[in-house]
């Protein structure tokens, strides 16, 4: 639940910079990648969803990403190396947070449309995705993003976040 110490520990990372946490975010990853195998059995690839390459003060899912990815010692899951990350936000949107529904629907349509899958096209025709986010509110982001994936050529895409907005918050 997006509440108490976790969403402190988010916001310290999203807006203080803090990149300590982006450690302990990657290991939850990893460590939920490691007791879930029937779910990562299928999945072709681990990708974070984006923030803006110029985002201030960090680029907080690539930070998350890149330490799972030093996390996995054994390489036992699809994720890109450091600074190798397949899906990736070349251009500002709106923010989300605090906005309406339908802001948020608007922004996460905007948000979609700025990505880029930097891998291999070919790669990501019949693949599955698993798509990490931090926070969950309304889905609408994970919602644009995975029809855009989809719309290229992945079979399925799953999302999985570190933590859901409580509803009606």
């Amino acid at each position: 639940m997006y509440s108490g110490a976790l969403r402190d520990k988010i916001h310290l990372l999203k807006y203080g910079g803090k990149t300590g946490w982006a450690m302990i975010f990657g290991r939850l990853l990893v460590g939920w990648m490691e007791s879930h195998p029937d779910e990562m059995r299928d999945v072709d690839y681990v990708v974070g969803n984006p923030t803006h390459t110029g985002r201030q003060p960090i680029q907080h899912i690539e930070a998350i990403m890149d330490a799972a990815y030093t996390e996995d010692v054994t390489r036992a899951f699809p994720l890109s190396p450091p600074g190798g990350h397949r899906l990736v936000k070349h251009a500002a949107t709106a923010r989300s947070a605090k906005g309406s529904l339908d802001e948020k629907r608007a922004a996460a349509a905007a948000h979609a449309a700025a990505l880029t899958w930097t891998g291999d096209t070919g790669g990501i025709a019949g693949a599955t995705i698993l798509l990490v986010d931090d926070v969950f509110t309304s889905g609408s982001q994970l919602q644009h993003v995975a029809r855009g994936l989809r719309a290229t050529g992945a079979a399925d895409v799953r999302g999985l976040v570190l933590a859901r907005v409580p509803w009606g918050a």
